[in-house]
C-alpha cells in the first residue's frame, strides 16, 4: 500500500446529497463524489490488512484493496482493468448496492469503514468520461446460440459474459425497454435510466441481440426457444410478491409496491400505463407496509409526488443502532438504518400487525386497524415466536396502502409450467451447481433460482451461470447434449 497509515491519516468522506427541499423537485439523482483529490485520500485508507474480509463480503468477490491503493497513485485505467475482472456493471452496483464489502471492511470494526462503493463509482464513471470503456465485440464466434429470457441484472450479466465468450446471444425482454427491475423498478432517483441504456448500447455493439414485447411463455413458446437454441437461460426474477390476505384487501387503495413504482416509472420515460386512473399520493396520507428497501422507495416517491403524511410499518422489531452480540463483523451489520428517501420525510414505527384495511361505503381505504406484537418469546428451537400484545389494538387513517412485503419467488404460470422445471422447496427454480436446471440446456439465474436478493447477487449468479452454459456447449458438456 502507498501509504500505510493513511486510515489513520484520512477520515471517511462520503458522497454530498443534494438539500430534502431540491431533491423533492425532482426525480434524479442527487448525489454528488468527492473530487479525485478527496478520492485519492479515501482510497488510502485502505489498510493493507492482510486478509481482505471486502471481498468475501462482495457476492462477486470484488479485488478491492488492489484497485483502491491504484486510485491513491492516480492510476486509474489500471483501477478500471481490476474492477471489470470481476464486476459487468460497477455503475449499476456503485449506485444501487448496499455495500455489503464495507460492512466487513476491517477498517470497520472500530471505524468508519473505506468508501468503497464510492470508489467503485468513480472508477467507472471517470473511465466512461475519458472514453475507455469501448465496445470490443468477440473476434471470433463459435456458432453456438443462446436464448437469455429477462433483462435484469442477472440476465444481463449472463448475456455479456456468454457474448465475450463468443458464443450468439439473444435477450428476451417481455417489457418495451431492456433492463428489468434495473429500469421499471428502481426509481429514477436512485438510478436514472441514461446508465442503464448506456450499458446496454454497448453491448448492443458488441454484438448482443435484444427483443422487447416478447414475452416467452406468453406470445412466445418455450418449445421453439429449445429448437432454436443451443441453450436456453431462465432469468425471469421473483415477481411474485407476498399479499397481505386481510378483510378490505379489495378496497381501492391498496396496492402492491412494485405495481406503484413501476407505474410511476413507466410515466417518467412516457411509456404506457395499465391503468386509467394512476395511482398518485398527491395530497394524500401513505402507510407503507413493509421496512426493506422497495418500502423506502415508496416513501422517496410518494414524498415526490407531494404525499401529505407518509407512515412505513415494520412487522419486526426496531434493530439495534449497533451490531448485537449475535452480529459479529465481519457479518451484514442487522442495525438500524436511514436511506435518504426517510431523511425526505418519513414516521417509522415497528412491532406493527395489519389485522383490517377499513374503507368506505364507496370501497375507498380510509384507513387500517393494527395490533402491537411482541417478539420476546422463543419457541423449542430458540427461534423468535410472535404474538399479540393484548389492549394494543389501534386505528391509522390513511387513504394509500403500499405493500412492501417481499416476494415469494418466480411466477409459475406460462413460462415455468410449460417447460415443467422442476422447483425447489421455496418454489424457486431448481438448478445443480452449474445453474443447469431439472431439463438438460434450459439454465437459470437471479432471483428465479436464489430468491428476492440484491442487484449485486444476481449479477454473481448470471456470471455463474454462463459458466455452466460455457462449459455445457463446450466439450464439458457433449454427453448431457447426446454428442460423441
Amino acid at each position: 500500500m502507498g501509504e500505510i497509515k493513511g486510515f489513520l491519516k484520512y477520515p471517511r468522506k462520503d458522497y454530498t446529497r443534494k438539500p430534502v427541499a431540491d431533491r423533492l423537485k425532482c426525480w434524479e439523482e442527487f448525489t454528488q463524489l468527492p473530487e479525485e483529490a478527496e478520492l485519492k485520500n479515501q482510497g488510502a485508507r485502505c489498510m493493507d490488512c492482510g486478509i481482505p474480509f471486502c471481498q468475501w463480503g462482495c457476492p462477486i468477490g470484488n479485488i478491492i484493496p488492489s484497485w483502491n491503493d491504484l486510485v491513491y497513485r492516480g492510476q486509474w485505467k489500471e483501477a478500471l482493468a481490476r474492477l471489470q475482472k470481476t464486476n459487468n456493471f460497477p455503475e449499476f452496483t456503485g449506485r444501487v448496492c448496499p455495500a455489503p464489502c464495507e460492512n466487513s471492511c476491517t477498517l470497520g470494526v472500530n471505524n468508519p469503514a473505506v468508501t468503497i462503493k464510492n470508489i467503485e463509482l468513480a472508477i467507472i464513471e471517470k473511465a466512461y468520461e475519458q472514453g475507455w470503456i469501448k465496445a470490443e465485440p468477440p473476434k471470433v464466434r463459435t456458432g453456438s446460440r443462446v436464448a437469455v429470457v429477462g433483462s435484469g441484472p442477472s440476465g444481463l450479466a449472463c448475456a455479456d459474459e456468454l457474448n465475450r465468450r463468443g458464443h450468439s446471444v439473444t435477450v428476451y425482454e417481455k417489457n418495451e425497454v431492456i433492463g428489468g427491475l434495473l429500469t421499471l423498478g428502481i426509481p429514477n432517483f436512485k438510478l436514472e435510466k441514461q446508465f442503464v441504456e448506456r450499458r446496454i448500447k454497448r453491448m448492443e455493439e458488441e454484438g448482443v441481440v435484444f427483443k422487447t414485447r416478447a414475452h416467452v411463455g406468453a406470445e412466445i413458446s418455450p418449445d421453439d426457444l429449445l429448437k432454436n437454441y443451443d441453450a436456453v437461460v431462465l432469468c425471469g426474477g421473483a415477481e411474485q410478491p407476498r399479499d397481505l390476505k386481510v378483510p378490505g384487501r379489495d378496497l381501492k387503495g391498496v396496492y402492491f409496491a412494485m405495481q406503484y413504482l413501476t407505474q410511476e416509472t413507466r410515466h417518467l420515460l412516457g411509456l404506457k400505463t395499465d391503468k386509467a386512473a394512476p395511482i398518485n399520493a398527491k395530497g394524500k396520507r401513505v402507510i407503507v407496509l413493509g421496512g426493506g428497501d422497495t418500502g423506502s422507495d415508496c416513501v422517496g416517491t410518494s414524498n415526490r409526488q407531494g404525499a401529505v403524511s407518509v407512515q412505513q410499518f415494520e412487522l419486526l422489531p426496531k434493530p439495534p443502532v449497533e451490531r448485537a452480540a449475535g452480529n459479529p463483523w465481519p457479518q451484514w451489520a442487522n442495525i438500524y438504518r436511514t436511506s435518504s428517501s426517510h431523511e425526505e420525510g418519513c414516521e417509522r414505527d415497528y412491532n406493527i400487525l395489519t389485522k383490517e384495511f377499513l374503507g368506505d361505503a364507496e370501497g375507498n381505504l380510509k384507513g387500517i386497524r393494527a395490533v402491537r406484537v411482541d417478539w420476546s418469546g422463543r419457541d423449542a428451537q430458540g427461534r423468535p415466536v410472535m404474538k399479540e400484545v393484548p389492549g394494543s389494538e389501534f386505528e391509522v387513517a390513511c387513504d394509500l396502502v403500499f405493500l412492501a412485503l417481499g416476494f415469494l419467488g418466480p411466477v409459475r404460470a406460462g413460462l415455468l409450467e410449460r417447460l415443467g422445471v422442476e422447483l425447489d422447496q421455496r418454489g424457486n427454480v431448481k438448478a445443480d451447481h452449474r445453474k443447469m436446471t431439472s431439463r438438460p440446456g434450459v439454465f437459470t439465474a437471479g432471483d428465479m433460482t436464489r430468491g428476492q436478493s440484491l442487484v449485486v447477487w444476481a449479477i454473481h449468479e448470471g456470471r455463474t451461470a454462463a459458466e455452466g452454459v460455457h462449459s455445457y456447449l463446450t466439450g464439458c458438456g457433449k454427453e448431457e447434449r447426446g454428442e460423441k
